[in-house]
Protein backbone atom coordinates (compact mmCIF):
# COMPACT_ATOMS: atom_id res chain seq x y z
CA UNK A 1 0.00 0.00 0.00
CA UNK A 2 1.14 3.45 -0.74
CA UNK A 3 1.50 6.37 1.70
CA UNK A 4 -1.56 6.30 3.62
CA UNK A 5 -0.57 10.34 4.46
CA UNK A 6 -0.52 10.63 0.70
CA UNK A 7 -3.23 8.98 -0.60
CA UNK A 8 -5.75 10.97 2.07
CA UNK A 9 -3.94 14.18 1.69
CA UNK A 10 -2.68 14.76 5.46
CA UNK A 11 0.50 16.13 6.99
CA UNK A 12 2.20 13.29 9.36
CA UNK A 13 0.84 15.42 12.37
CA UNK A 14 -2.80 15.93 11.13
CA UNK A 15 -5.60 15.48 14.03
CA UNK A 16 -7.77 12.40 14.20
CA UNK A 17 -10.52 15.14 12.96
CA UNK A 18 -9.04 16.11 9.76
CA UNK A 19 -7.71 11.93 8.93
CA UNK A 20 -11.60 11.95 9.18
CA UNK A 21 -12.60 14.82 7.02
CA UNK A 22 -10.39 14.23 4.68
CA UNK A 23 -11.28 10.09 4.20
CA UNK A 24 -14.79 11.50 3.84
CA UNK A 25 -14.12 14.21 1.06
CA UNK A 26 -11.83 11.16 -1.00
CA UNK A 27 -14.40 8.46 -0.69
CA UNK A 28 -16.51 10.83 -2.06
CA UNK A 29 -14.79 11.88 -4.68
CA UNK A 30 -13.81 8.66 -5.85
CA UNK A 31 -16.82 6.73 -5.08
CA UNK A 32 -17.58 3.81 -7.86
CA UNK A 33 -21.25 5.20 -8.16
CA UNK A 34 -20.06 8.61 -8.47
CA UNK A 35 -17.08 7.37 -11.38
CA UNK A 36 -18.78 4.31 -13.33
CA UNK A 37 -17.03 5.14 -15.81
CA UNK A 38 -13.53 4.76 -13.93
CA UNK A 39 -12.63 1.26 -13.95
CA UNK A 40 -10.16 1.33 -11.32
CA UNK A 41 -12.48 3.74 -9.29
CA UNK A 42 -13.22 0.48 -6.87
CA UNK A 43 -9.57 -0.20 -6.43
CA UNK A 44 -8.60 3.46 -5.74
CA UNK A 45 -11.89 3.86 -3.18
CA UNK A 46 -10.51 0.65 -1.21
CA UNK A 47 -7.43 1.82 -1.00
CA UNK A 48 -8.50 5.14 0.62
CA UNK A 49 -10.38 2.72 2.70
CA UNK A 50 -7.34 0.56 3.67
CA UNK A 51 -5.22 4.08 4.32
CA UNK A 52 -7.93 5.59 6.69
CA UNK A 53 -7.86 2.14 8.52
CA UNK A 54 -4.34 2.56 9.41
CA UNK A 55 -4.54 6.37 10.15
CA UNK A 56 -7.84 5.98 12.52
CA UNK A 57 -6.33 3.63 15.01
CA UNK A 58 -3.54 4.83 17.08
CA UNK A 59 -1.75 1.64 17.45
CA UNK A 60 -1.44 1.20 13.98
CA UNK A 61 -0.91 4.37 12.98
CA UNK A 62 2.27 4.71 15.67
CA UNK A 63 3.05 1.31 14.17
CA UNK A 64 3.36 2.26 10.48
CA UNK A 65 5.12 6.11 11.44
CA UNK A 66 7.92 4.02 13.11
CA UNK A 67 8.33 1.23 10.12
CA UNK A 68 8.39 4.31 7.54
CA UNK A 69 11.08 5.91 9.98
CA UNK A 70 13.24 3.37 9.93
CA UNK A 71 12.57 2.81 6.21
CA UNK A 72 13.76 6.38 5.77
CA UNK A 73 17.11 5.48 8.41
CA UNK A 74 18.06 2.59 5.90
CA UNK A 75 17.90 4.60 2.61
CA UNK A 76 19.49 7.10 4.22
CA UNK A 77 22.12 4.75 5.14
CA UNK A 78 22.40 2.75 2.37
CA UNK A 79 23.11 6.12 0.01
CA UNK A 80 25.61 7.54 1.89
CA UNK A 81 27.63 3.71 2.47
CA UNK A 82 27.69 3.96 -1.70
CA UNK A 83 28.79 7.32 -1.79
CA UNK A 84 31.38 6.29 0.74
CA UNK A 85 32.33 3.30 -1.30
CA UNK A 86 32.60 5.13 -4.71
CA UNK A 87 34.98 8.35 -3.04
CA UNK A 88 37.25 5.27 -1.61
CA UNK A 89 37.05 3.59 -4.82
CA UNK A 90 38.24 6.72 -6.52
CA UNK A 91 40.70 7.41 -4.05
CA UNK A 92 41.88 4.19 -4.34
CA UNK A 93 42.41 4.54 -8.62
CA UNK A 94 44.06 7.93 -8.02
CA UNK A 95 46.90 6.33 -5.40
CA UNK A 96 47.25 3.83 -7.58
CA UNK A 97 47.95 6.34 -10.50
CA UNK A 98 50.41 8.17 -8.01
CA UNK A 99 52.06 4.84 -7.28
CA UNK A 100 52.52 3.97 -10.86
CA UNK A 101 53.61 6.91 -11.68
CA UNK A 102 56.39 7.09 -8.80
CA UNK A 103 57.24 3.75 -9.93
CA UNK A 104 58.26 5.14 -14.02
CA UNK A 105 59.93 8.43 -12.15
CA UNK A 106 62.53 6.01 -10.13
CA UNK A 107 62.97 3.80 -13.28
CA UNK A 108 63.59 6.30 -15.41
CA UNK A 109 65.95 8.55 -12.60
CA UNK A 110 68.04 4.88 -12.39
CA UNK A 111 68.66 5.04 -16.05
CA UNK A 112 69.54 8.48 -16.22
CA UNK A 113 72.15 8.12 -13.57
CA UNK A 114 73.37 4.78 -15.18
CA UNK A 115 74.44 7.31 -18.06
CA UNK A 116 77.39 9.73 -16.37
CA UNK A 117 78.48 6.74 -14.84
CA UNK A 118 79.38 5.01 -17.98
CA UNK A 119 80.17 8.49 -19.55
CA UNK A 120 83.13 9.14 -16.46
CA UNK A 121 85.11 6.05 -16.83
CA UNK A 122 85.67 6.91 -20.64
CA UNK A 123 86.63 10.22 -19.86
CA UNK A 124 90.28 11.34 -19.29
CA UNK A 125 91.90 10.66 -15.94
CA UNK A 126 92.73 14.30 -15.97
CA UNK A 127 89.23 15.55 -14.67
CA UNK A 128 88.97 16.01 -11.03
CA UNK A 129 87.24 13.98 -8.81
CA UNK A 130 85.67 16.58 -7.20
CA UNK A 131 83.53 17.61 -10.89
CA UNK A 132 82.60 14.24 -11.77
CA UNK A 133 80.80 13.64 -7.66
CA UNK A 134 78.96 17.25 -8.31
CA UNK A 135 78.00 16.45 -11.88
CA UNK A 136 76.30 12.68 -10.54
CA UNK A 137 74.68 14.78 -6.86
CA UNK A 138 72.88 17.74 -9.51
CA UNK A 139 71.78 15.40 -12.21
CA UNK A 140 69.22 13.34 -10.38
CA UNK A 141 67.87 16.17 -8.69
CA UNK A 142 67.25 18.59 -11.16
CA UNK A 143 65.81 15.61 -13.51
CA UNK A 144 63.24 13.74 -12.15
CA UNK A 145 61.46 12.54 -15.22
CA UNK A 146 62.22 12.49 -19.00
CA UNK A 147 61.27 15.94 -19.54
CA UNK A 148 62.38 17.46 -15.96
CA UNK A 149 59.36 16.86 -14.40
CA UNK A 150 59.60 17.32 -10.89
CA UNK A 151 57.33 15.73 -8.41
CA UNK A 152 55.14 18.69 -7.45
CA UNK A 153 55.00 18.95 -11.21
CA UNK A 154 53.50 15.19 -11.28
CA UNK A 155 51.61 15.74 -8.75
CA UNK A 156 50.02 18.50 -10.32
CA UNK A 157 48.92 17.52 -13.45
CA UNK A 158 47.70 14.31 -11.71
CA UNK A 159 45.04 16.38 -9.25
CA UNK A 160 45.16 20.07 -9.91
CA UNK A 161 47.84 22.89 -8.30
CA UNK A 162 45.79 21.91 -4.80
CA UNK A 163 47.57 18.75 -4.22
CA UNK A 164 50.91 20.18 -5.80
CA UNK A 165 50.46 22.92 -3.41
CA UNK A 166 50.34 20.63 -0.54
CA UNK A 167 53.07 18.41 -1.41
CA UNK A 168 55.38 21.34 -1.05
CA UNK A 169 54.13 22.50 1.64
CA UNK A 170 54.56 19.02 3.63
CA UNK A 171 57.93 18.71 1.59
CA UNK A 172 59.23 21.85 3.09
CA UNK A 173 57.04 22.56 6.36
CA UNK A 174 60.41 21.26 7.65
CA UNK A 175 63.13 23.85 6.31
CA UNK A 176 62.81 27.21 8.14
CA UNK A 177 65.75 29.78 9.27
CA UNK A 178 69.21 28.74 7.94
CA UNK A 179 67.78 26.20 5.60
CA UNK A 180 66.59 28.08 2.98
CA UNK A 181 66.87 27.57 -0.68
CA UNK A 182 69.70 29.93 -2.40
CA UNK A 183 70.14 30.59 -5.86
CA UNK A 184 73.58 30.69 -8.11
CA UNK A 185 73.28 30.67 -11.36
CA UNK A 186 71.15 28.10 -13.02
CA UNK A 187 72.00 25.24 -10.15
CA UNK A 188 69.51 25.17 -7.32
CA UNK A 189 70.43 24.08 -3.78
CA UNK A 190 67.62 21.18 -3.12
CA UNK A 191 68.92 19.86 -0.11
CA UNK A 192 67.17 21.43 3.09
CA UNK A 193 67.94 20.67 6.68
CA UNK A 194 65.38 20.85 9.54
CA UNK A 195 65.74 22.12 13.17
CA UNK A 196 66.37 18.38 14.06
CA UNK A 197 69.72 18.51 12.27
CA UNK A 198 67.62 15.62 9.99
CA UNK A 199 67.44 15.44 5.92
CA UNK A 200 64.44 16.13 4.22
CA UNK A 201 62.44 12.45 3.58
CA UNK A 202 62.81 10.77 0.29
CA UNK A 203 60.42 11.02 -2.20
CA UNK A 204 58.54 7.86 -1.79
CA UNK A 205 58.07 8.60 1.95
CA UNK A 206 56.49 11.79 0.83
CA UNK A 207 54.09 10.37 -1.65
CA UNK A 208 52.72 7.88 0.89
CA UNK A 209 51.74 11.13 2.95
CA UNK A 210 50.23 12.67 0.24
CA UNK A 211 48.19 9.39 -0.77
CA UNK A 212 46.83 9.64 2.68
CA UNK A 213 45.78 13.12 2.73
CA UNK A 214 44.59 12.46 -0.84
CA UNK A 215 42.14 9.45 0.55
CA UNK A 216 41.03 11.83 3.38
CA UNK A 217 40.04 14.30 1.29
CA UNK A 218 38.40 12.05 -1.40
CA UNK A 219 36.42 10.39 1.63
CA UNK A 220 35.49 14.27 2.92
CA UNK A 221 35.33 15.82 5.53
CA UNK A 222 32.57 13.71 7.49
CA UNK A 223 32.98 9.93 7.49
CA UNK A 224 30.61 7.23 7.24
CA UNK A 225 29.23 6.73 10.81
CA UNK A 226 30.73 3.33 12.04
CA UNK A 227 27.60 2.20 13.73
CA UNK A 228 24.32 1.81 12.43
CA UNK A 229 21.24 3.69 14.85
CA UNK A 230 20.04 2.26 17.41
CA UNK A 231 15.56 1.06 16.65
CA UNK A 232 13.36 1.61 20.01
CA UNK A 233 10.49 -0.67 20.32
CA UNK A 234 7.70 -1.41 22.93
CA UNK A 235 8.25 -5.03 24.45
CA UNK A 236 4.48 -5.62 26.07
CA UNK A 237 4.86 -7.93 28.56
CA UNK A 238 2.48 -9.34 31.66
CA UNK A 239 2.83 -9.55 35.60
CA UNK A 240 3.57 -13.13 35.59
CA UNK A 241 6.17 -12.74 32.67
CA UNK A 242 7.96 -10.18 34.97
CA UNK A 243 7.33 -12.37 38.32
CA UNK A 244 8.36 -15.31 36.52
CA UNK A 245 11.29 -13.97 34.58
CA UNK A 246 10.33 -15.32 31.52
CA UNK A 247 11.86 -14.58 27.83
CA UNK A 248 9.79 -12.82 25.24
CA UNK A 249 10.15 -12.55 21.76
CA UNK A 250 10.01 -9.16 19.88
CA UNK A 251 8.37 -9.05 16.38
CA UNK A 252 10.46 -6.51 14.40
CA UNK A 253 9.34 -4.58 11.42
CA UNK A 254 11.90 -6.28 8.82
CA UNK A 255 9.77 -9.76 9.86
CA UNK A 256 12.98 -10.76 12.37
CA UNK A 257 12.25 -12.15 15.91
CA UNK A 258 14.29 -11.09 18.70
CA UNK A 259 14.28 -12.62 22.33
CA UNK A 260 14.90 -10.67 25.31
CA UNK A 261 14.98 -12.02 28.59
CA UNK A 262 13.55 -10.63 31.19
CA UNK A 263 15.80 -9.87 34.40
CA UNK A 264 15.57 -8.39 38.09
CA UNK A 265 14.61 -4.44 37.82
CA UNK A 266 12.64 -4.44 35.21
CA UNK A 267 9.29 -2.72 35.47
CA UNK A 268 7.14 -0.44 33.26
CA UNK A 269 9.37 2.12 31.28
CA UNK A 270 12.20 0.22 31.84
CA UNK A 271 14.65 -0.16 28.81
CA UNK A 272 16.39 -2.64 27.86
CA UNK A 273 19.30 -2.43 25.39
CA UNK A 274 19.84 -5.57 23.23
CA UNK A 275 23.26 -4.92 21.48
CA UNK A 276 23.55 -5.83 17.82
CA UNK A 277 19.91 -6.20 17.39
CA UNK A 278 19.03 -3.21 15.59
CA UNK A 279 19.41 -1.86 11.79
CA UNK A 280 21.80 -4.05 10.05
CA UNK A 281 23.76 -2.53 7.34
CA UNK A 282 26.61 -3.73 4.62
CA UNK A 283 29.79 -2.42 5.85
CA UNK A 284 28.53 -1.31 9.02
CA UNK A 285 28.26 -2.55 12.56
CA UNK A 286 24.93 -3.10 14.08
CA UNK A 287 22.67 -0.74 16.25
CA UNK A 288 21.51 -1.54 19.12
CA UNK A 289 17.45 -2.87 19.85
CA UNK A 290 16.14 -0.29 22.74
CA UNK A 291 12.99 -2.38 24.05
CA UNK A 292 10.85 -0.31 26.31
CA UNK A 293 9.28 -2.52 28.70
CA UNK A 294 4.94 -1.67 28.57
CA UNK A 295 2.81 -3.87 31.19
CA UNK A 296 -0.50 -4.97 29.81
CA UNK A 297 -3.20 -4.51 31.76
CA UNK A 298 -4.42 -7.53 34.57
CA UNK A 299 -7.84 -7.76 36.02
CA UNK A 300 -6.28 -8.80 38.99
CA UNK A 301 -3.00 -6.29 39.58
CA UNK A 302 -1.99 -2.62 38.73
CA UNK A 303 1.81 -1.87 38.81
CA UNK A 304 3.37 1.16 40.71
CA UNK A 305 7.17 0.63 40.44
CA UNK A 306 7.79 -2.70 42.07
CA UNK A 307 4.27 -2.92 44.20
CA UNK A 308 1.71 -4.58 43.22
CA UNK A 309 -1.97 -3.19 44.08
CA UNK A 310 -5.07 -5.00 44.29
CA UNK A 311 -8.34 -4.07 45.63
CA UNK A 312 -10.06 -6.15 48.70
CA UNK A 313 -14.16 -5.51 49.20
CA UNK A 314 -15.41 -5.85 52.48
CA UNK A 315 -18.36 -5.84 54.10
CA UNK A 316 -19.67 -2.47 56.45
CA UNK A 317 -19.60 -4.70 59.69
CA UNK A 318 -15.88 -5.78 59.12
CA UNK A 319 -15.37 -2.37 57.99
CA UNK A 320 -16.69 -0.78 61.70
CA UNK A 321 -15.69 -4.01 63.79
CA UNK A 322 -12.72 -5.25 61.65
CA UNK A 323 -12.69 -9.31 61.21
CA UNK A 324 -10.47 -11.64 59.04
CA UNK A 325 -10.57 -12.18 55.02
CA UNK A 326 -8.65 -13.41 52.13
CA UNK A 327 -7.07 -11.88 49.62
CA UNK A 328 -5.31 -13.14 45.94
CA UNK A 329 -2.05 -12.64 45.70
CA UNK A 330 0.65 -13.64 43.02
CA UNK A 331 1.97 -16.77 45.44
CA UNK A 332 -1.84 -17.87 46.15
CA UNK A 333 -4.46 -16.76 48.81
CA UNK A 334 -3.38 -15.39 51.86
CA UNK A 335 -5.04 -14.52 55.16
CA UNK A 336 -5.18 -10.95 56.32
CA UNK A 337 -6.93 -9.04 59.18
CA UNK A 338 -8.38 -5.94 59.23
CA UNK A 339 -8.34 -4.06 61.09
CA UNK A 340 -11.54 -1.85 63.09
CA UNK A 341 -12.78 1.18 61.57
CA UNK A 342 -11.39 0.78 58.20
CA UNK A 343 -12.65 2.89 55.11
CA UNK A 344 -12.08 3.01 51.52
CA UNK A 345 -9.59 5.17 51.90
CA UNK A 346 -7.04 2.87 53.87
CA UNK A 347 -4.64 -0.43 52.94
CA UNK A 348 -2.89 -2.77 54.12
CA UNK A 349 0.95 -3.68 52.72
CA UNK A 350 1.94 -7.32 52.70
CA UNK A 351 5.96 -7.21 52.26
CA UNK A 352 7.65 -9.07 49.89
CA UNK A 353 4.79 -9.93 47.13
CA UNK A 354 5.61 -7.85 44.83
CA UNK A 355 8.02 -8.07 41.52
CA UNK A 356 11.84 -8.27 42.01
CA UNK A 357 13.44 -5.12 42.43
CA UNK A 358 17.32 -4.68 41.39
CA UNK A 359 18.24 -4.98 44.79
CA UNK A 360 17.82 -9.16 45.35
CA UNK A 361 14.41 -8.41 46.58
CA UNK A 362 10.95 -8.20 45.93
CA UNK A 363 8.22 -5.23 46.17
CA UNK A 364 5.12 -5.66 48.21
CA UNK A 365 1.37 -5.94 47.13
CA UNK A 366 -0.48 -3.06 48.39
CA UNK A 367 -4.45 -4.13 49.60
CA UNK A 368 -6.58 -1.14 48.78
CA UNK A 369 -9.73 -1.73 50.68
CA UNK A 370 -13.19 -0.91 49.43
CA UNK A 371 -16.50 -0.99 51.53
CA UNK A 372 -19.91 -2.50 50.22
CA UNK A 373 -23.20 -2.36 50.93
CA UNK A 374 -25.37 -5.85 51.10
CA UNK A 375 -27.32 -6.19 47.70
CA UNK A 376 -30.33 -5.96 49.30
CA UNK A 377 -30.95 -2.88 51.86
CA UNK A 378 -30.97 -3.70 55.14
CA UNK A 379 -33.79 -1.97 57.83
CA UNK A 380 -32.30 -2.21 60.67
CA UNK A 381 -28.78 -0.45 59.16
CA UNK A 382 -31.31 2.20 57.53
CA UNK A 383 -32.64 3.00 60.88
CA UNK A 384 -29.59 3.34 62.37
CA UNK A 385 -28.16 5.59 60.03
CA UNK A 386 -31.39 8.25 60.16
CA UNK A 387 -30.54 8.07 63.89
CA UNK A 388 -27.48 8.92 63.33
CA UNK A 389 -27.76 11.50 60.89
CA UNK A 390 -31.52 12.92 62.82
CA UNK A 391 -30.99 11.81 66.49
CA UNK A 392 -34.35 9.95 66.40
CA UNK A 393 -35.66 6.58 65.04
CA UNK A 394 -38.41 6.45 62.47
Amino acid sequence: MRDPYSLLGVKRNAEPDEIKAAWRAKAKTVHPDQNQDDPSATSRFAEIGQAYEVLKDPERRKRYDRAAEMHQTIMQQRNAAREAAERAKVAKANAEKVMEELAKTNAQNAKSQAQPQAQARGQSQTQSHSQSQAQSQAHPQNQSGPAGETPEDMIERIFGAAAAEQAKAQAGGTAQGGGSAQASGDSVETAKADPSGGERPPLPALAIDLIASIVRRFRGTTPAPEKAPDISVEATVTVEDLLKLNTITLKMADDREVRLALERGMTEGHVARLKGQGLKLTGMKSGDLLASIKIARDSRFRVEGFDLHTTLSISLEDAVLGGDASVETPDGNRSLSIPAWSGSDQTIRLEGLGLHDDAGGRGDLVVELRVVLWEKPNEKVTDLMRHMRHGLYV
